[in-house]
Parts: structure tokens; sequence; C-alpha cells
């Protein structure tokens, strides 16, 4: 269910050594592996279909297994949160796994609510959502956002074990919902409430009976594709394709008035979807906020399940918003020690890169990798509400990681268009301005990457980004929800809607800075060794000696020689050191803004590599 918090905490704690007393007698043949074969994840049900052991199906009458059977005081705790139960089930992390990222938009957990009760747990388990993460201690009792990204990190050795009971709430869960606690507020005087093991016959749990439609009303049609209109990235398309599902609902509210849920009627109900799904391939790159494609969200959250009929299908599924982990194929080989470049946006990275891409050692994607990035929308700025394109070290799960360097791997070639044969390692070089936010996640990505830092002087390159932004190519995110004027250009950089309605080279310079104080404060977290520097000024003053010195630190072939680096293509105007003087007078006016991280960036590019 979709909440106004990534995490609220409701006010109960519960016996966590009583929990896994209980959970320790039953025999270890009930955890059953991740049904789609995830490491390290396993469950033990406790409400299924009819109470049968084992089961992950997700419709038809809700009732205990024998495994909750033999745990009283596991029925108190669900009986005390006072939902109306769907399935439910123990989730144990082993050591060193995690709950790999992602967003639950199948029409099950539209309207329920995921509850969490901790029983094994250690202080390095951080559980993720959204722009948030947390630590959930043993006992407490917690709802989160499911409709945001989220994921779970086990790095201790100790596996992890959680009671997650799925419902669609309760007369005492809404009382216990409305006295929550979001992450992180302070609210004068609040305490949970523990509840300790009670020797008594607890009241019988309520459960689910009814969980699936057998044909879905035109009234709820029309609310989930409301809701789902109302997340979507904003975009000129989406009027079209909310034309087509209003036709879809008038020809469905059509044949449930002549019909009714009569099995007589399904295979005209079944044309209708199908024929809807089919127009749905005409809108694949429509994106909800999360950056979640819209027209999966449609299909999986609404159109599978408006029908019982063989095409629905209800059982536990991750879905990731791209290809299953599972069958993606091995990379062809290895990337060793790759060469990252970062600097702040104009700094004239591209032509760097595009010199010290033709070292025959070095293979390349041919340019940036926002695309090879973002299409997994785990990493879109819009699965984090269109917060930043900052990543950390935590967005790079071992999935992610195991598909960016699958990517990388078979986009790259050399400059004569081969890789490396024999098995041999490659050597990658990446550029992509974005990477000024997210080198902890690179850092990640590649353990063993080599940072190079491109410096220019920070009046140049704000005149540059000024120009950038006028003048309409480099728009990155040109449908921003929220933001007025020219559309987005450019890195996205934390703190963008308080700067919303500003002067351009107000919003250009607090751009700037704040790409800067991040960028350098990531690279004066890593080790020296694995960071050159270099000067914008020096590189275009003497191109051989500079490249000669960056390819000696990266251990590559020289590059062919240049008496002059050739212009980029993404060169606006022709290089002039006095360019900027165009711009003189607004960037004397915005220089207190940048002053310090100018002053700080002058420091370390000062300092030996």
């Amino acid at each position: 269910m979709k909440l106004d918090y990534p995490f609220i905490q409701l006010p109960l704690t519960f016996d966590a050594d009583r929990l896994l007393k209980e959970v320790s007698a039953i025999d270890a043949s009930a955890w059953q592996p991740h049904p789609q074969g995830y490491a390290g994840n396993f469950a033990m049900t406790l409400i299924t279909p009819n109470g049968i052991n084992n089961n992950d199906e997700m419709s038809g009458p809700m009732m205990p297994t024998d495994y909750l059977k033999s745990c009283p005081y596991l029925m108190e705790v669900l009986r005390c949160i006072g939902g109306v139960w769907g399935r439910s089930r123990l989730m144990k992390l082993s050591g060193q796994a995690e709950v790999t990222p992602h967003i639950d938009t199948n029409y099950y957990w539209r309207e329920r609510m995921r509850v969490h009760v901790p029983i094994v747990t250690q202080p390095s388990v951080r559980f993720y959502c959204g722009e948030q993460d947390m630590h959930m201690p043993a006992g407490e009792c917690w709802i989160f956002d499911t409709w945001s990204m989220h994921n779970v990190v086990n790095d201790a050795s100790e596996e992890r074990i959680h009671l997650v009971a799925d419902t669609v709430g309760g007369e005492e869960f809404w009382q216990w919902f409305r006295a929550g606690r979001p992450l992180g507020m302070d609210i004068p005087g609040w305490s949970p409430q523990h509840i300790p093991v009670f020797h008594r016959e607890p009241p019988p749990l309520r459960l689910e009976t009814q969980n699936l439609p057998e044909v879905m009303t035109p009234w709820e049609m029309r609310e989930h594709f409301s809701f789902l209109f109302n997340e979507a990235a904003p975009h000129p398309d989406l009027q079209a394709l909310s034309a087509i599902t209003y036709d879809l609902t008038l020809a469905w509210q059509a044949l449930w008035t002549e019909c009714g849920s009569n099995p007589a009627a399904y295979p005209r109900y079944a044309r209708l979807r199908d024929d809807f799904i089919q127009t749905l391939g005409r809108f694949e790159y429509l994106q909800l906020r999360s950056g979640y494609p819209l027209t999966r969200g449609i299909i999986q959250g609404l159109m599978l399940h408006c029908l019982k009929d063989a095409k629905r299908t209800f059982k536990e599924h991750r879905d990731t918003g791209r290809e299953s982990p599972a069958s993606r194929p091995e990379a062809g080989g290895r990337i060793e020690r790759p060469v990252i470049l970062v600097s702040a946006p104009r700094s004239g990275s591209t032509m760097f890169f595009e010199a010290l891409e033709k070292s025959p050692d070095l293979c390349s994607i041919g340019g940036e990798s926002h695309g090879l990035m973002e299409s997994i929308s785990m990493l879109h700025p819009g699965s984090r509400n269109f917060d930043s394109n900052v990543l950390a070290a935590k967005h790079c799960s071992q999935d992610i990681a195991r598909e960016l360097r699958f990517r990388f791997w078979e986009s790259a070639f050399r400059p004569d268009g081969t890789k490396p044969g024999n098995g041999a390692p490659m050597r990658l070089l990446e550029k992509t301005p974005k990477n000024a936010l997210r080198i902890p996640f690179m850092k990640q990505l590649f353990p063993d990457a080599l940072f190079v830092y491109l410096y220019r002087d920070p009046k140049q390159v704000l005149a540059s980004m000024i120009d950038a932004w006028q003048s309409g190519k480099f728009r990155t995110y040109p449908d921003l929800p929220g933001w007025p004027g020219l559309p987005w250009s450019l890195l996205l950089t934390p703190g963008w809607r308080d700067i919303a309605g500003q002067p351009l080279h107000h919003i250009v310079a607090h751009q700037w800075a704040t790409a800067t104080r991040i960028m350098l404060d990531d690279l004066e977290a890593l080790d020296p060794q694995c960071v050159v520097k270099v000067r914008y000024e020096d590189l275009l003053a003497g191109p051989k000696a500079e490249l000669d010195r960056v390819c000696a630190f990266c251990g590559i072939a020289q590059v062919p020689h240049f008496d002059d680096l050739p212009l980029s293509k993404h060169t606006l105007t022709l290089p002039d050191p006095e360019k900027w003087k165009r711009h003189e007078a607004l960037i004397n006016e915005i220089w207190p803004i940048v002053a310090g991280q100018a002053a700080r960036a002058e420091r370390f590019i000062a300092t030996d590599s």
C-alpha cells in the first residue's frame, strides 16, 4: 500500500525471545526457498489459502497453516495487531544476503499493508525504502510504503527472521495506525505498548475470505486506473493512454451491466482485456514517478486480475521492473580496474574522454551511460521521488551490480571495434556527468576502479552551464514534476525543489556548488592511490604530457600524440579562456553561493595525487 511516509512504527512491542522459541521448535524443513530463486531468501508459511502448508498462492479463503497453529504467542501477536489477515509468513534472510530492490505493484498489495515484527536481527541489518533506511529492532512493529522502491541488506553473518503479515486493516489495526510514529518524527510522550505472553486461548483471527474478484466491477477498475495515472510521471502521451483506458472502462461497464459475473461472458471480458493489453505496447516508455514502467504497473496491478480465467496467476513475484536476474546470462568477461572520469558538468570531460578512449588498452561504450543505467528502474531518480541523481553504495545491490557489469561488458569496445580476447579482462573507460553524484555507487560496482578528477576554473564552468541550460541541448528531465521555467538540464542535484523559481544563474550556482561538495566529499573518502587529478588548463596547454601522465597512472598504453585536443561533440562555441566574461556580472552576483566550494576545489586540485 502507498503510505505518506516510508516507515511508520505502530505503538506495539512483543516478546521476540518467546517468538523465537516457538519458531525454533518447528522443523527446519518448513523453510522454503524463494520461488524466484533469490539466494539466501527463505519463507515459512503461516496463513495461506485453505491453510495449506508451503502454498505461495495469494487468492482464496485464508486459514492458519499447521506451523502457525503450533505457535500460540505468534497467533496472539497477529490478533493483537487487529488486522483482517491475508497471506502471512515468517521470512528468513541468511547472513550476507539481501532482499533485492523492488516495488510491490501487484494487485494484491495495492490495498494491503505489510506488517513487520522482527524476531531475529542484528544492528547491521538495514531496511531501505525510498530515500530512508533503518534497522528494525527485535520485537517492534513496523509498516512501510510498499509502493516505493525497497530492499533489505543483511551484512551480518547471522540470519534475520521477521514476521511479515499482509492486511487490509481492521478496527483495532486502524487505531494503532493512527497512533503510529513515522521514522524520525519526534512525538512528545510517544511510547509503544508492550504485549506480553497471554496464558489464555486468544479469540480467533480475522481472516480474508474474499481477495480477488471473479470479474472486476467497472467502478473498481476506474479507481485503479485513477490511482495509477495519479502516480504517473508527467508525459504528453499520458492523455492518449488515458483516452484508451476510458474506452475500456466504458466497454467493461456495458458488459458488466449486461452479464455481471456470468461465466458465459468470460470470453467477451477476456477479449476486452487482451486487446487493451496489446494496445499498451505502444506506451512502454511511460513511467510511474518511481521510475517503474507504467504499463507494467497497469498489467501487474490490474489487468491480470480483473477476470478469473487461465491468464490469472497470483503467486509471489518480486518485480524489479526489468528482466529477472535469474534469466540474465553471465557476462562474457570481467571488467578490471576501470577508469572513471568525474568532474562538475561542463568542465571539458567529453573532450578529455574522447582523447583518452583512443588508448588501445581501453574500451568504452562510446558515450555517456545515462540510458544504460537509468533504464534500470531502481537507478532512475523517479524511483526516489526525483530527489536527485545521487546514488550511494546501498543502491548497488548484488543484482544491480551483476546487471550493470553485464551491460557495460556487452556495450563496450575498443576504438577498432574489438573486445579483449583469450579471456583477458576489459579495461573500461566510463564518463558520465552524473558520476559526480555517485562515486560511492561506482566504487561499490567496481571495487578496483580508478578515478580521474578533472578540474576547471569555476567561473568558466558556471558560464558554460548557463549557456547549456539556455541552448536546450542538455535537457535531462524535461518533465521534472514540480519544476517551473526552463526544463531541467544537466545533472539533478539534491535540493533542487528549494531553488524552483529562482533566476537561472542562481539555479546553476546551486547546481555546481552542490555537485562539487558531494563529489569532493566522496573523492576525499577514497584511497588517494586510486585518484589522479587533472587541470583542464594544463590539459589544453600540454595535452601529450597530461594524457601520458594519466595513462601511466592507470597502467594503460599511451594515446596517439595530439598537438591540440580536438573539440568535443558537445562543444557549443569555440574555446576561449575569456568567454566566461560574457556572464561576468551574473557570476559576480552568485559568487557568494559558490565561493566556499570553489576554494575547496582549488585546494584539492593543488595537492599531490
